[in-house]
């Protein structure tokens, strides 16, 4: 059973039979014999955009959903697009709300859930929430505490890259633990040079050094936003590519070891280190590049066991040379684009993979997967130019007057 994007509100009826055949299941129909268990009730450990889109998945599957909010958003949209609702983080500042791992398993624990879909961001990448869930015996929708904490740890994630034979950016071994370490590594290795969290990504913590005067400086900044972003200030140190284009490669596992990718996504627009622009698949990539990258991102997946979904990284230089960079262990913001040239559900396939299914049961085989057409994602960005881009708040008007003078 394809897990398809097209024609999937007109076919609830069969999905719902399909589901209630499977339920009668005990067992996993594939070589392999782990047990098949469906998810009857799915929490969202998120807000906003993301927490819906699971919803979605999860009310065309037919699995009752379950939205957690902080006192800030008792109006949200999440909140009201769920089956429950229920508060957490009393007292709390909403960002603090939404990573009270104790609060969100009790309430998870005290309402019959039996699976938590992390979303992106907050506490998607952390491995002590993934193990969090495991230990209360609720599952986690995405790979194993093992893998998140693997490919977390920036540092570890390259040394993986490089055990399966993926080509990386000259940088450090592992984390610096003071300034000399970047000034070696600069005399050694020339700039520029980019500081990066060791754990952490999004931009946050990231500092490009163009020349040694800089150097002291953009240490301090980004070990100060790597401190406040993750609550580890530990830094990496790359050779920074200047001028790369920024390619990621989509990949779905299962627990049976299967791996596939379904393709690239070009993300070169950036604002300060923060994707503006998603298109999918890249635009005049050399198929023997897209070759390599979608090679080696499954090779890397399998060397860590890689389970549901997640996202392989890369820079390709002017000479057309790829760098691994890092493995966003979740699912992204832009996963919507691959969905719409693929044809392809990655919400439904990551709820189906955390049941025990297999790629190939879900009618998910890698010379199955086709790309049709192109599609964009563009971000829009808060910021005012009169302020030198500082980020701002207020009402959008302009393109909304713009998009009813069209009308007319």
């Amino acid at each position: 059973m394809l897990l398809h994007v097209g024609g999937m509100r007109s076919a609830l009826g069969l999905l719902a039979v399909r589901r209630a055949c499977c339920l009668s299941r005990t067992t996993h129909n594939s070589p392999q014999t782990l047990e098949y268990k469906p998810i009857k009730k799915v929490m969202v450990a998120n807000r906003g955009e993301i927490a819906i889109r699971v919803f979605r998945a999860c009310t065309e599957l037919g699995i009752r959903t379950v939205a957690v909010y902080s006192e800030q958003d008792t109006g949200q949209m999440h909140r009201q697009k769920a089956d429950e609702a229920y508060l957490i983080g009393k007292g709390l500042p909403p960002v603090a709300a939404y990573l009270d791992i104790p609060d969100i398993i009790k309430v998870a624990k005290e309402n019959d859930v039996d699976a938590i879909h992390p979303g992106y961001g907050f506490l998607s990448e952390r491995s002590d929430f993934a193990q969090a869930c495991v230990d209360a015996g609720v599952r986690f929708i995405g790979p194993s505490p093992d893998v998140v904490r693997k490919m977390g740890d920036k540092v570890e994630a390259r040394s993986i890259a490089i055990r399966a034979g993926v080509p990386v950016v000259p940088g450090t071994d592992g984390p610096i633990t003071c300034l000399s370490e970047a000034q070696e590594f600069s005399n050694t290795y020339g700039f520029p040079i980019i500081f990066k969290a060791a754990y952490g990504g999004g931009g946050r913590g990231m500092r490009v050094v163009k020349e040694y005067e800089e150097l002291e400086e953009n240490y301090q900044r980004a070990y100060s936003e790597a401190l406040a972003a993750f609550g580890n200030g530990a830094l990496f140190v790359e050779k920074f590519i200047e001028r790369p284009r920024h390619i990621e490669v989509q990949i779905l596992g299962d627990k049976y070891g299967n791996v596939i990718h379904l393709y690239e996504r070009d993300c070169s627009i950036q604002r300060r280190h923060q994707k503006v622009v998603e298109i999918a698949p890249a635009v005049q990539l050399d198929p023997h590049l897209r070759d390599r990258l979608t090679a080696d991102s499954v090779n890397l997946a399998r060397q860590v066991g890689y389970e549901n979904a997640g996202t392989v990284e890369f820079l390709v230089d002017k000479h057309g040379r790829h760098y691994f960079i890092e493995v966003n262990s979740r699912l992204q913001v832009e996963h919507t684009v691959t969905e719409q040239v693929t044809d392809v559900d990655l919400v439904h396939a990551q709820l189906r993979v955390c049941e025990g299914r297999s790629l190939p049961e879900l009618g998910l085989k890698q010379d199955k997967i086709r790309i049709n057409g192109f599609a964009i994602q563009c971000r829009v960005t808060t910021e005012d130019p009169a302020r030198g881009f500082q980020p701002d708040t207020g009402r959008l008007e302009l393109s909304i007057k713009l998009f009813k003078k069209k009308q007319k």
